[in-house]
C-alpha cells in the first residue's frame, strides 16, 4: 500500500514539475513572440510613413506644370509655331 502511495506522489510530483516547466516555456515564448510582433508593427509603422512620402514624391514629379517645366528645359521642347501645324483628315 506504501509503495502504491508514494508511486502515485511521485507520478504527481512528475506531473506538477512537468506542467510549472511547460508554464514557464509558454510565457518565454509568449514574450519573444511579443517582442517581435513589436518589432514588426514598428517596421510596418515605417514603411508606411516612407510611402506616404514616395507618394507625395509622385504626385510632385507627375504634376503638368512640372513636366512642362522639365520638358523645356532639359529637352528643350517648345510649342509648334501655327505654320508647324497640320491637320489630317
Amino acid at each position: 500500500m506504501k509503495a502504491i502511495g508514494a508511486l502515485c506522489l511521485l507520478t504527481l510530483l512528475v506531473a506538477v514539475l512537468a506542467s510549472a516547466l511547460g508554464v514557464v516555456w509558454t510565457r518565454h515564448e509568449s514574450r519573444v513572440l511579443f517582442v517581435n510582433l513589436t518589432a514588426l508593427q514598428n517596421q510596418r509603422d515605417e514603411l508606411n510613413i516612407e510611402y506616404g512620402k514616395l507618394e507625395l514624391e509622385q504626385a510632385t514629379y507627375a504634376e503638368p506644370r512640372r513636366i512642362d517645366d522639365e520638358a523645356r528645359q532639359k529637352l528643350g521642347m517648345v510649342d509648334p509655331r501655327p505654320q508647324d501645324i497640320r491637320l489630317l483628315r
